[in-house]
């Protein structure tokens, strides 16, 4: 049963909903579905599933691009409706025969749709029939033609036993009755080969039926025989490859002079001056540094640039028809006119590092957003597409809550309690190295940090972020090794409330996504200790990995945690971010895969190589 069907504007107004089917929904699937799905680029997607206690509904949908409108359709995810997708196609046909942007009401719609809803059921009864009744026919036309041939058969034995006596033409005659019940057979046997060869218990067809010439088949042997021969030799020629040895690199002689990067502290009684000295030398994080994006202008040269280097094939091909399109606009736009350029966005995305899942839903969901829509004069279905890109980018990519984590860490002050953030991650990512960071930043905003050993897992993880502690001038909570992370990240935010720290930064030991005994201590020291901010710590480098990493990060920590609602992964660091170039797919993949923002950047070795995300730039190079 349909519990609900909506109708509604991309702006959110309600213009109508089924009287009929005033059930009450429990939980709030619609909202969950343009949350979720719809405002996420997800609906590309067929349907999408919702959990409520006490229920589970299927939801699907379509668009009327032109008119932007939503029709969204809910049932029970027990009940396998046929008739949904059809029922939805002739709504959307009817109703857009009807729309009026200055109406906000139609409440002259529930008759249409009442008879829309009735033609839609008599349609799958009677697809439900005709699926049966070829079904029953073959099977009574099969037993009437066994029969038959039973009778005909008797017969034919008969007949044939007196030729046998007799002699004569008895070859003649068998080799006639043969073919003459194969054809008889054949009636129905290409019907449905397997019901007859159930009911015969044997093959009705003949010997004779599909023989060959054996000379042809020895000639087409001696051919091919001759091919794999001649293919052996090749590949027999083609194995003995020679070994490439590697050539040592010739190192340039002048080489450049590079900052210091050793910042190990000089043993001696002025050791304690040489840290002071530090926090000033490194100078401003670039968290608190404006990123300037080129402008617009810019941007239109490198597209004419682009234009100019275009190969002249390229102008030529239906210069006349694209012109003329351009000029008079298309009616609307199909999915066959959007694929060519879908394609091409796909694969410079693909090349900039994004999972390949992600590009192909995003693709699918730019696709339903433009399908049906009109293109304007002078506008070409390239630009218009990349233009529908670029917009869902943007909207992926810029966070839907707010990141500053200052304003958070004030909040909690004045509750007096310190703000929590928990650094997770795999193993070699750089925690460590940017939770340093991230307390570097604090400290110049005169927020006291205090951090927390809880790797107690990797040799030499407690010594490393003693160093930084003690470098920054900061304290340090410490148990050694081999101690439950839980219970130290615990002691550690009890000593942070007793001195006054404002922040506790916990770092974790780094854990692959499927090792589930160390993925059950992370859960426990989550909802034991229930920080402010989980911080996912990834590399920019991943590709197709980072959807598996944080997918299986979260559903772990939702699995194993022993919380009704678990905590899941709030925020992602992005590190390494200097070594990919171009290729910065990897933070549109995480983002997309999590629906958590990025509120960190590393991009360099020293304490002041940590900024924010800046979303234009990262749209503008993975479309570049």
């Amino acid at each position: 049963m349909l519990e609900q069907l909506l109708i509604f504007t991309r702006g959110g107004l309600i213009l109508w909903t089924c009287k009929e089917l005033a059930n009450a929904l429990k939980g709030s699937p619609i909202d969950t579905l343009i949350r979720s799905c719809l405002l996420e680029e997800r609906s590309g997607a067929a349907s999408y599933n919702y959990d409520a206690p006490g229920a589970s509904y299927t939801l699907k949908w379509t668009f009327h691009n032109e008119l932007g409108i939503v029709f969204v359709a809910v049932y029970q995810r027990i009940l396998h409706l046929l008739y949904v997708e059809d029922l939805l196609a002739m709504v959307k046909r009817e109703f857009s025969q009807i729309y009026d942007p200055k109406r906000t009401a139609y409440p002259d719609f529930d008759e249409t749709f009442r008879q829309l809803k009735m033609e839609a059921l008599a349609r799958v009864e009677d697809l439900k029939r005709s699926n049966l009744n070829p079904v029953a026919g073959n099977a009574k036309k099969q037993v009437q033609g066994n029969n038959k041939l039973g009778f005909e058969g008797g017969k034919k034995k008969k007949s044939g036993s007196v030729a046998k006596n007799g002699g004569g033409t008895d070859g003649d005659d068998a080799n006639g009755r043969k073919m003459e019940n194969g054809h008889a057979n054949g009636s129905f046997v290409t019907k449905d080969a397997n019901l007859s060869s159930v009911v015969n218990g044997r093959e009705n067809g003949s010997p004779n039926v599909g023989a060959f010439d054996v000379q042809k088949l020895q000639k087409l042997r001696a051919k091919g025989g001759g091919k794999k021969t001649d293919t052996v030799a090749k590949a027999s020629k083609a194995e003995p490859n020679k070994k490439v040895t590697k050539k040592n690199r010739v190192w340039d002689d002048t080489a450049t002079k590079e900052t210091k990067l050793d910042f190990t502290d000089n043993a001696g009684e002025d050791g304690d001056r040489n840290i002071d000295f530090v926090a000033a030398d490194q100078g401003e994080s670039m968290m608190d540094k404006e990123e300037i994006v080129s402008s617009e202008s810019e941007e239109e040269e490198e597209q004419e640039d682009a234009g100019k280097n275009r190969k002249p094939h390229a102008k030529s091909k239906g210069w006349f028809s694209s012109m003329f399109q351009s000029l008079a606009g298309k009616a609307n736009l199909e999915k066959s006119d959007l694929e060519p350029a879908l394609k091409a966005l796909k694969d410079r995305l693909m090349t900039k590092n994004v999972a390949e899942e992600i590009v192909e839903k995003l693709c699918e969901s730019v696709a339903a957003s433009l399908e049906g829509k009109k293109l304007a004069s002078f506008t070409r279905i390239s630009s218009t597409v990349q233009a529908a890109m670029e917009e869902a980018l943007v909207r992926i990519l810029t966070p839907r809550r707010s990141i500053d984590i200052l304003r958070d860490v004030h909040a909690a002050k004045e509750q007096r309690k310190p703000y929590v953030v928990v650094f997770v991650g795999v193993n070699g990512v750089g925690k460590s190295t940017n939770l340093a960071k991230v307390a570097y930043w604090l400290l110049q905003h005169n927020v006291s940090v205090m951090m927390a050993a809880c790797d107690t897992f990797r040799s030499g993880a407690v010594e490393q972020l003693r160093t930084h502690a003690r470098r920054l001038q900061i304290p340090i909570f410490e148990k050694g090794y081999e101690k439950d992370p839980a219970v130290v990240a615990k002691e550690a935010i009890q000593e942070a409330s007793r001195n006054g720290s404002d922040v506790v930064l916990v770092d974790t030991a780094g854990r692959m996504q499927d090792n589930e005994p160390l993925m059950r201590a992370l859960s426990k020291l989550i909802y034991l200790n229930n920080p402010d901010l989980v911080l996912f710590v990834g590399e920019a480098l991943v590709g197709n990995d980072a959807v598996d990493q944080l997918s299986k990060f979260n559903q772990k920590l939702a699995d194993l945690s022993a919380s009704a609602n678990p905590r899941l992964i709030d925020g992602i660091l992005l590190t390494k971010f200097d070594t990919v170039d171009d290729k910065v797919g990897a933070a549109l993949s995480m983002v997309y895969i999590s629906g958590a923002p990025v509120m960190f950047v590393g991009c360099g070795q020293s304490y002041t190589d940590l900024k924010k995300l800046n979303v234009k730039s990262i749209v503008k190079t993975l479309l570049k």
